[in-house]
Order: C-alpha cells, then sequence, then structure tokens
C-alpha cells in the first residue's frame, strides 16, 4: 500500500480488501460469465437478431471485454497469472493478444515514466526529436489525435498501425516470444473468425471492421486523457467523475488515479475508495479533475487539449 496513506486511509483500504465480495471477487466471475455468455448468445442469435442489432450489441460487450481483461491483467479474480491469462485469452477484440497487453500495460503502471515518450508505452506524446523529424502529414494527425472527435476517429487506425510496425519488427528479428504469441493468438482468432462465419450471419469482414475497430474506438475515448504531462507523478494521472454509462464500460477506470495508488484494487471498490476521500484524491492530483466524458466532448470535441509534443522530455 502507497507509504504516503495515513493510518486510517490504510484501515480503510484494508476493509475494502476483507470484505466478502473482494475475497470471493463475484462481481468480476458474472462479468466474465456474463461476456462470454453474452458473446456466444448474440453471435448464435444473430439470424434471429439481424446484423445491425447484433453488431449494437456485439460493439459494447467488446468494450466492456477490453475492461474485464484489464481486471485480469491485475490480479483478477484470481491471483494465480496463468488462470488469468487463460480467462482472458479469448480474442474477441480481435487486435490485441492478452499477453502483449499484459506487459505493455504493467510496463505504463511505472507512475515515475508516466506520459514520457519511449519509457511510457501508452504515452500519447512525442519526444521534441521525433517531433522535429516528423513531417507535416504526420503532425497534422497527431494533433487531430488530440481532439476528441479526431480521437474517436483516428485513434484506433493510429493505433493499430503502430502495432504493426512494432510487432512486425519484433517478428523479423526471430523473437521466440513474439511468435508464439503471435501464432497462439492467430490461431484462436481464426477458430472464433471460423465460427462466426459458420454459426452467424455476419460477414467475418463485418465483425473484423464494424465491430472490433469501432469498439476500440470507444476504448480510445476512455484513454484519451486519463494522462497529461506534470513535474510531479502522481499529478499526471487523471479523476474524471463519469456517468454511469461509461463507468460500466470502463469498469471504474474513470477514477483513474486510485486505480494507479491502488491498481490490486477491484474494479467495484474504486468508486467506494474515491468518494470516501475524494477531497484528498482530487489534491493528490494537483486539480486534475474532469466531469465526465460530455465535458470533454463539449470542450475538446474539435479543440486540441495539448500539444501532441512532451513539453519537458
Amino acid at each position: 500500500m502507497p507509504h504516503y496513506f495515513d493510518s486510517a486511509h490504510r484501515a480503510e483500504i484494508e476493509t475494502l480488501r476483507q470484505r466478502l465480495t473482494a475475497r470471493t471477487e463475484w462481481p468480476t466471475w458474472l462479468l466474465l460469465i456474463g461476456v462470454y455468455t453474452g458473446w456466444f448468445s448474440i453471435v448464435l442469435g444473430s439470424a434471429q437478431l439481424g446484423v445491425w442489432w447484433s453488431t449494437l450489441l456485439l460493439i459494447p460487450l467488446v468494450v466492456l471485454w477490453l475492461s474485464v481483461q484489464h481486471e485480469l491483467l491485475h490480479g483478477h479474480p484470481t491471483r494465480w497469472t496463468t488462470l488469468n491469462k487463460i480467462l482472458g485469452y479469448a480474442p474477441f477484440a480481435v487486435w490485441y493478444p492478452y499477453t502483449l497487453y499484459r506487459d505493455s500495460h504493467l510496463l505504463h503502471h511505472r507512475d515515475e515514466d508516466l506520459t514520457l515518450p519511449g519509457l511510457d508505452p501508452e504515452s500519447r506524446y512525442l519526444s521534441a526529436e521525433r517531433w522535429q523529424g516528423s513531417s507535416v502529414f504526420e503532425k497534422s494527425l497527431h494533433w487531430l489525435n488530440k481532439t476528441v472527435l479526431g480521437r474517436f476517429i483516428l485513434g484506433a487506425p493510429l493505433a493499430l498501425l503502430a502495432l504493426a510496425r512494432e510487432e512486425l519488427q519484433r517478428l523479423k528479428t526471430g523473437e521466440r516470444q513474439a511468435w508464439l504469441m503471435w501464432l497462439t493468438h492467430g490461431t484462436l482468432t481464426l477458430l472464433m473468425l471460423l465460427f462466426i462465419a459458420r454459426y452467424s450471419v455476419l460477414p467475418v469482414w463485418h465483425y473484423l471492421l464494424l465491430i472490433s475497430v469501432p469498439a476500440l474506438s470507444i476504448a480510445m475515448i476512455r484513454s484519451y486523457y486519463e494522462h497529461r504531462p506534470h513535474a510531479q507523478p502522481e499529478q499526471r494521472t487523471v479523476l474524471n467523475e463519469a456517468g454511469w454509462p461509461w463507468r460500466w464500460l470502463f469498469l471504474n477506470l474513470n477514477f483513474h488515479l486510485v486505480h494507479h495508488d491502488l491498481p490490486g484494487l477491484s474494479w467495484y471498490d474504486l468508486p467506494r475508495a474515491y468518494h470516501a476521500r475524494r477531497e484528498q484524491w482530487v489534491a493528490r492530483s494537483g486539480g486534475f479533475l474532469v466531469q465526465g466524458y460530455g465535458q470533454l466532448w463539449r470542450e475538446n470535441g474539435i479543440k486540441a487539449i495539448d500539444s501532441p509534443k512532451h513539453p519537458f522530455h
């Protein structure tokens, strides 16, 4: 537990962890069962639902699956890494192998490196050197990606291009772990797509382009302004007081500073931990508080929220 928590705060967090809900993790087990059941039910029932109703139901379900995978990599609902990996390896979201997401995201939790290009794998900022070496077109794309609308439209394609570039390089160098990971993920993805082709009315291309990519685009809204450059690491992470639909889709990760300070705390305990000490969390964040994703849309729908170039890296 963080050293800067006082004894009363430590006791509150420990009480949360000792509750029956936290010990059994039944909400996360229910989520896992619900997502798996929901995905197979929609795919198998797509002939009755129709292509577009199936699409509208699958997109938020895949977004939720990405959030569930995030819980799994942080040690929920079990403390066994291999079991969590098995539970989370289903390629419903297609593009990111579970182990790649897990390993990259755990590196992101080194708070002293947050937002720093080349150190934080989830940084949305460029170093001064890379910025200077970018073309006008590339700079324009990065500026657009700093608007909410641009993030929604361009965020997923830009992330997938970067993923392809980085992982192809690893495969070219013959990195064994990369080959094993992509062969495993590729095989499971192929089996999933064959299942979709055989047992649903959804064309494979439709699932890839009109379900998985839009789901990734929605997930990009969550990470749009989770972090900002700041001299103090604890003031780089946002507290977003989002409404319930977003909190459910993102499993309360809008309380992002609470999650970074207490990464082992389950998704259902984050709001309780936040609201019990709201003023202290806001003070710790340096006032890095957003009143829901609607505020971001209103203020930065078509206006860049900050510069793509990191200010001090």
